[in-house]
């Protein structure tokens, strides 16, 4: 049985590419340039690369650059428009629970949900750290964007006193405190006009959690930022008001 993100991401190619969070990339690549210091030599490995967004950027300012994903459909949509431009990108399908590139990495990326948080496990969340980790060479650096943990636990508590609800949880409101984890319901209709109803599952993280698993995967160096859509910066403080962080990890 298919989990809820492998539907969803079933031919949704085209719709994919529509999408509003999908307009910021130029702003995004612009900071993961920053931090990789411009150096054009740089391998960099795009984990969860959809439909190449981030990939074909990079591709056109000059870096080499490896995408995988898990839906091929996705990926066949990426090199058909890596093909168009006649940019080389190696483009995989791949589950991010499963992969190696054995230090061959100077800079791994995995930006909005790319895998990582999306997965039914916690333990399965942290293989994608590690594959990322075994994958980068010494000093490299993982970016990374997920779900703040702080925005639906400051809601909720919010809530939580307002109506006095002993279960710890507002009315209608799916966000588990326990788990740590929103369960929802997402209607959708795909490339070729099929209607889907996915109860979805997805994991929010503390920043705490974050720096603890980086820790844990071995990175000696973590760095959480504030995350705005196609606005990259270091001094973006990370805030309850922040629906996702941006993640900074050094090998």
């Amino acid at each position: 049985m298919k989990q809820w993100y492998e539907e969803l991401f079933q031919d949704f190619a085209d719709k994919y590419d529509r999408e509003i969070f999908t307009s910021g990339t130029a702003g995004e690549v612009d900071f993961i340039e920053k931090e990789a210091g411009f150096s054009r030599d740089f391998h960099i490995l795009d984990i969860g690369c959809g439909t190449g967004r981030h990939s074909l950027e990079l591709a056109r300012r000059g870096y080499n650059v490896t995408g995988i994903d898990l839906s091929a459909s996705m990926i066949a949509k990426a090199k058909a428009l890596a093909k168009q431009e006649n940019l080389e990108i190696e483009f995989l399908v791949r589950d991010a629970r499963d992969f190696n590139f054995n230090e061959s990495i100077d800079l791994a990326i995995m930006i909005c949900e790319g895998a990582f948080p999306l997965m039914e496990s916690d333990e399965m969340n942290f293989s994608i750290l590690n594959n990322a980790f075994s994958s980068l060479k010494p000093g490299g650096k993982f970016i990374f964007t997920t779900l703040n943990g702080l925005f639906p636990l400051f809601n909720s508590v919010k809530e939580f006193i307002k109506k006095g609800e002993s279960q710890g949880q507002s009315s209608g409101n799916t966000f588990d405190l326990m788990t740590f984890r929103d369960h929802s319901v997402y209607e959708t209709e795909d490339d070729l006009g099929n209607k889907k109803i996915l109860n979805c599952n997805e994991r929010y993280y503390v920043p705490s959690e974050i720096t603890w698993l980086l820790k844990s995967a071995g990175f000696r160096k973590s760095e959480i930022f504030g995350c705005k859509l196609g606005a990259f910066n270091r001094n973006d403080i990370l805030s309850t008001d922040d629906f996702e962080m941006l993640v900074v990890a050094e090998k």
